[in-house]
């Protein structure tokens, strides 16, 4: 290919990931030319995540998952690498920031708020931004509400009493049932939302994401194989 870079073509391995990413493309995207991506795309919403940036680390107080459109084999893995990501993008974000990491087909989107409890929604990159954010707002108002601040430092999704994030997360498949809900677009309007274009991106000088994910405390053994399967079976389309 003339100009150097990945050859065109489908590059991806039968089990998913791309070379350069934590996420396996949504299941619409997989193997599809550009003509027929516009056709088939569909906004669909992946996951929900309430977490808490601590000092040091980041973890997860709750979270809903929509994976039913992954191969069933690939779903725990699927859903341990959505809570994989999520826990990144919050810890490299800054207190009071909003922004949206761009990752093969998804968009990323995050709050942390200035007392630590934070937001992600992992959504394909068809679903509209302020809906994504608009969603975000509602759910960590409600969760400061009914969760005391004196558990986010230790909670866990084992011991925190929420449970309105799968509703959430089944009622916004369709962005429309969310536009009633102007007063806080008003808001986001004036607020600046960083976007990164990969989570590359958000890395430190050096850092490798095979590190951290070999590091990782929330993917399994069989995640870490699947992945670094994946990554070899990949190695074919980069160019050396």
């Amino acid at each position: 290919m003339a100009g150097g870079g990945v050859t065109s073509g489908c590059c991806r391995s039968a089990s998913g990931w791309s070379s350069v990413s934590p996420l396996p493309p949504p299941p619409h995207s997989r193997c599809r030319s550009p003509a027929q991506g516009s056709r088939f795309a569909a906004m669909r919403l992946y996951s929900l995540s309430v977490l808490y940036k601590g000092d040091p680390k980041v973890h997860l107080l709750k979270a809903a998952y929509d994976v039913s459109t992954f191969n069933f084999f690939q779903r725990s893995s699927v859903q341990e690498f959505m809570t994989f990501t999520s826990q990144l993008i919050v810890e490299r974000s800054e207190l009071g920031s909003r922004a949206s990491v761009k990752e093969q087909e998804y968009l990323c989107h995050v709050y942390v708020r200035n007392d630590g409890l934070a937001g992600v929604v992992i959504a394909d990159n068809e679903y509209p931004q302020r809906v994504c954010f608009t969603l975000l707002d509602k759910v960590l108002d409600e969760f400061s509400r009914q969760v005391s601040k004196m558990d986010w430092p230790s909670g866990s999704p084992a011991t925190i009493s929420y449970a309105a994030l799968d509703g959430y997360l089944s009622k916004y498949q369709n962005p429309r049932d969310a536009d009633p809900m102007t007063r806080v677009q008003a808001e986001l309007d004036e607020t600046k939302i960083i976007l990164h274009n990969t989570m590359e991106s958000l890395l430190e000088r050096g850092e490798k994401l095979d590190d951290l994910v070999s590091k990782s405390e929330v993917l399994g053994a069989q995640s870490k194989a699947f992945y670094k399967t994946a990554r070899k079976q990949n190695s074919c389309c980069e160019i050396m």
